[in-house]
């Protein structure tokens, strides 16, 4: 469950434990679910599902990476996690706590912890998290405005040292507005498994430009079915960390 990884916008996917359930239209066409339940009968997902901890050779991963990076001035990103939510009400007993440790532990690492329950942070954050620690960004899965409107200002007023948005999958339209404060870091995608949803190119393009005329870092990751991304739209920042 953790992995040097594919995904794009990050180095190394960690998963402190698999399991979780649908929230919103966004995981309709989960890819977790359809991976760690229906294929390979893992966990059962849903509302009377299981959280199941991963290995403890899983766990020690992300301290190997963290060893591995000291004195070579690159920061490998962690994401936290693809399977599961790190903010899940479920999570195992003492998993929770025990991330925040690592997390403490690896400040060569910076984790981004990405969940469709912002309104869970709070009452889950370690007591000692203040402003955020250094090497910690928080995100928030938006697939439409109806989302954003409800997650971004939650995640907006959590201290972190990164605020982003996983506009994926995009299943509609987004307007930003014109006031911020804004996401540090929007990452924009379609769908990609069977029955995917149609990500409108013209939804991209406005996320683009609206990036562009807010100081917003653009991350385009993928169109729906992962036809090849117009040239316009292959642009691919990362946020400025101080």
């Amino acid at each position: 469950m953790a992995e040097n990884s594919k995904i794009e916008w990050t180095d190394h996917t960690f998963n402190p434990w698999i399991g979780c359930q649908n929230v919103s239209a966004g995981c309709d066409h989960c890819y977790a679910e359809t991976l760690m339940d229906k294929r390979y009968g893992k966990v059962q997902w849903g509302p009377r599902g299981e959280r199941k901890r991963t290995s403890a050779a899983n766990w020690r991963k992300p301290r190997q990476w963290a060893k591995a990076a000291r004195g070579t001035g690159k920061r490998p990103r962690v994401f936290c996690a693809s399977l599961a939510d790190v903010f899940d009400n479920k999570a195992p007993y003492g998993a929770r706590a025990d991330l925040w440790s690592m997390i403490l532990d690896t400040p060569e690492l910076d984790w981004l912890l990405l969940t469709k329950r912002p309104e869970n942070i709070a009452k889950m954050l370690p007591v000692s998290w203040g402003e955020g620690p250094s090497n910690v960004w928080l995100g928030t899965t938006c697939e439409d405005q109806r989302a954003y409107d409800r997650r971004w200002p939650v995640l907006r007023d959590t201290p972190a040292k990164v605020r982003f948005i996983s506009y994926e999958p995009a299943i509609g339209s987004i307007d930003v507005g014109i006031d911020g404060p804004w996401p540090d870091w929007i990452i924009c995608g379609g769908e990609s498994g069977p029955g995917a949803r149609l990500m409108k190119p013209e939804w991209a393009d406005l996320m683009l430009m609206q990036c562009r005329n807010r100081g917003i870092a653009f991350f385009m990751k993928q169109m729906t079915g992962k036809a090849p991304i117009p040239d316009d739209l292959l642009v691919r920042q990362w946020p400025e960390v101080a």
